[in-house]
C-alpha cells in the first residue's frame, strides 16, 4: 500500500521538479540577464542616475532614431503583409503550378542572415555592381543612393520576412472548416468568400505574423548597419563595441525593449485568445480554387516575385564569387569560423530541443501554475532584439568569478537558448496537440514512472516534431550574428561575425564566396532532412 500510495506523488514531483529547473534556467539565461542591464543603465556608482537616456534624449539624436526605426518596421510590415497574405493563398488553395516547389523558394531568404541578401544586392545595385557596367554613371549613383537607406533595407528585409507573413497564412488557411467556405459557394464565387469568410477566419493568424515582422524588424541589426540606415540596434551597438560606452548602449536599446513589451502586452491583450483558438479542421472537401484564365498570369506573377527576391540575390553572388581559387581562398581565411559555427549550432540545436521540448510540455498540458509566465517570457526573448539580449549577458556574466562563461564559448550557447527557446517550444506544443492524452495516461495507470513515460511515449510519439525542432535551432543558431556579434569571445567568432567584419575592407569576391558558403552550410541540412523524408514516405506507400 505504501508503495501504491507513494508512486504517484513521487512521480509528480519528479515531473514538477524537472519542469520547474527548466523554467529556472529560463529566468537565469534570458530575464536575469535584461533585469541586469536595466540595473546598470540606472545606477552609476551606486547612485540612481538616468544621465544616460537625459543625454540620449536631449540631444534629438533619439527622436531620429525612433523615427527612422518605426518608419523601417512599419514599411516592412506592410509590405510583407500586403503581399504575403495573398501569396499564401494562393500557394495553399489555389492551382497555381509549382505551388510546393515556390513554397520552399521563398522560405530561403528566411533561413540564411539577412545581410547576406543585402551584400547581394549591393553587388547587383552599388556603384560598382553588375549593373553598373551596362549603367550611365548618373543612373547608377541614384540606384546605389537608393539602396543605402530607407528603400535599401526595406528591400532587403521585405524579401527576409516575406516567408512569416505566406507560411502563417497558409498554416491558418488549414484552421478553416471547409463546409463554411461550401456554404459561401452556394451564393457566391471564390473572391466573395475568400474576403467575407475565409480572410476574417484567418486575420488573427495574419495578425500575429505581422506583429511578428514588426518586432523582428525593430531589432534587426546587420541590414541596416550594413546599409548605414541610423536605428536604435545600430546605435547600440556602435556604443557599446566602438566606443564602450555602456549607458548610451543601455539608453539605446531600452526603447527597444519597452516597444517590445508593449506589443506584446497588446498580442496577449486581444490576439492571444483568438491564435490559441486556431486548431486544426475538421475533416472535410478540401478543393482548390481554380484559377481558370487568370492561371497563367497568377503564375507569371508568382514567378517574377521569386526570380526578383530569391534567385536572383542567389545569382548574383554566384556570379561574384564564379573563381575556384576565390572559394579556396575564402575556406583559407574562415574555415575555422565556419567549424565553429557548425559546432556551435549543433550545440546550440541540442540543447534548444531539449529545453523546448520540456518547456513546450509544460505549457501544453500546462503542468505549473506559472506556465503561462513560460510561455510569455520565450515569445519575449524571442522578439526581443538580439542587441539587447547580448548587451544584458553581458552586463550579468561580465565579472570575475564568472569568467568561465563569459570568456568562453558558453556565452553564446546561452544567447541562442535565451533567444530561440520560442521557436523549438512552440513547435513541441504543436506536435503535442495530435498526440492523444490517453496514450501518456495509459502508461501512468500501468505505473510507469514520469521520466519513462517521456522517453518511451511522449518522445517517440513526438519525434517528428523533435526533428524539426531540432533542424529549425540549427538553421537559426547557425545564421545568427546579433548575439554572437555582441558576445563571443576573442578568436571565437562564427562565420557570420566574421563575414560581416571583412565587409569593411574585404574584396567583393571573397565577401561573395563567403556568403555562398554560408548559404550552403544552412540549406544542405534542411536539403538531407527533406530528402530523408521523402524516401519514408515512399516507403510506407509500398
Amino acid at each position: 500500500m505504501f508503495v501504491t500510495a507513494w508512486a504517484p506523488d513521487k512521480h509528480l514531483m519528479t515531473r514538477r521538479f524537472v519542469l520547474t529547473s527548466v523554467a529556472i534556467l529560463l529566468v537565469v539565461i534570458g530575464l536575469l540577464p535584461i533585469l541586469a542591464m536595466l540595473a546598470r543603465s540606472v545606477v552609476v556608482d551606486g547612485h540612481l542616475s538616468l544621465a544616460s537616456c537625459r543625454g540620449l534624449f536631449a540631444s534629438g539624436r533619439a527622436w531620429v532614431l525612433m523615427k527612422h526605426s518605426l518608419a523601417l518596421s512599419a514599411l516592412t510590415t506592410l509590405l510583407t503583409t500586403a503581399i504575403g497574405l495573398p501569396l499564401g493563398v494562393l500557394l495553399a488553395k489555389t492551382d497555381v503550378p509549382f505551388r510546393r516547389l515556390f513554397a520552399m523558394l521563398f522560405t530561403i531568404p528566411l533561413l540564411v542572415p539577412p545581410y547576406i541578401t543585402a551584400v547581394s544586392w549591393f553587388d547587383l545595385l552599388g556603384r560598382n555592381g553588375l549593373l553598373a557596367r551596362y549603367l550611365s554613371p548618373s543612373l547608377a549613383g541614384t540606384l546605389s543612393t537608393w539602396l543605402f537607406g530607407l528603400p535599401g533595407c526595406v528591400l532587403v528585409l521585405f524579401s527576409t520576412f516575406l516567408p512569416i507573413v505566406m507560411l502563417l497564412t497558409m498554416i491558418s488557411l488549414k484552421t478553416v472548416n471547409p463546409r463554411l467556405e461550401q456554404a459561401g459557394r452556394l451564393v457566391a464565387g471564390w473572391f466573395a468568400v475568400l474576403k467575407g469568410i475565409t480572410i476574417p477566419l484567418i486575420f488573427p493568424g495574419v495578425l500575429l505574423a505581422a506583429m511578428l515582422v514588426f518586432l523582428l524588424t525593430l531589432g534587426e541589426f546587420g541590414v541596416p548597419a550594413f546599409l548605414r540606415y541610423d536605428v536604435f540596434p545600430v546605435e547600440s551597438f556602435t556604443q557599446f563595441s566602438a566606443f564602450y560606452n555602456f549607458g548610451a548602449a543601455t539608453a539605446a536599446a531600452l526603447p527597444l525593449a519597452v516597444i517590445t513589451f508593449l506589443i506584446l502586452a497588446a498580442e496577449r491583450f486581444f490576439l492571444r485568445k483568438k491564435t490559441d483558438q486556431l486548431q486544426p479542421a475538421p475533416d472535410g472537401e478540401w478543393s482548390l480554387i481554380e484559377l481558370g484564365s487568370l492561371r497563367g498570369a497568377l503564375f507569371a506573377l508568382v514567378s517574377l516575385l521569386c526570380l526578383t527576391i530569391v534567385i536572383v540575390p542567389v545569382l548574383v553572388l554566384l556570379l561574384q564569387s564564379a573563381a575556384l581559387s576565390t572559394y579556396v581562398e575564402a575556406l583559407n581565411r574562415a574555415g575555422d569560423s565556419l567549424l565553429r559555427s557548425v559546432v556551435y549550432a549543433f550545440i546550440g540545436a541540442t540543447l534548444l530541443t531539449l529545453v523546448g521540448f520540456l518547456s513546450g510540455y509544460a505549457i501544453h498540458i500546462r503542468a505549473l501554475s506559472f506556465w503561462r509566465s513560460i510561455d510569455a517570457l520565450t515569445i519575449f526573448l524571442f522578439a526581443l532584439p538580439s542587441t539587447v539580449t547580448g548587451i544584458g549577458l553581458i552586463s550579468l556574466w561580465n565579472r570575475p568569478w564568472t569568467g568561465f562563461i563569459y570568456a568562453t564559448p558558453a556565452i553564446i550557447i546561452l544567447g541562442y537558448l535565451a533567444k530561440y527557446t520560442a521557436l523549438t517550444s512552440r513547435i513541441t506544443i504543436s506536435m503535442l496537440t495530435r498526440i492523444p492524452p490517453s496514450m501518456e495516461e495509459a502508461a501512468q495507470i500501468v505505473g510507469a514512472g514520469w521520466v519513462r513515460r517521456m522517453g518511451m511515449i511522449v518522445a517517440p510519439l513526438a519525434k517528428h516534431g523533435l526533428i524539426a525542432g531540432w533542424l529549425v535551432g540549427y538553421i537559426f543558431c547557425l545564421r545568427d550574428m546579433g548575439i554572437t556579434m555582441m558576445v563571443y569571445p576573442a578568436g571565437r567568432e562564427t562565420l557570420p561575425v566574421r563575414i560581416f567584419t571583412l565587409m569593411a575592407n574585404g574584396p567583393p569576391q571573397l565577401i561573395a564566396a563567403l556568403c555562398v558558403v554560408m548559404i550552403a552550410a544552412t540549406l544542405l541540412p534542411l536539403g538531407i532532412l527533406w530528402a530523408t523524408f521523402e524516401t519514408a514516405m515512399r516507403g510506407s506507400d509500398r
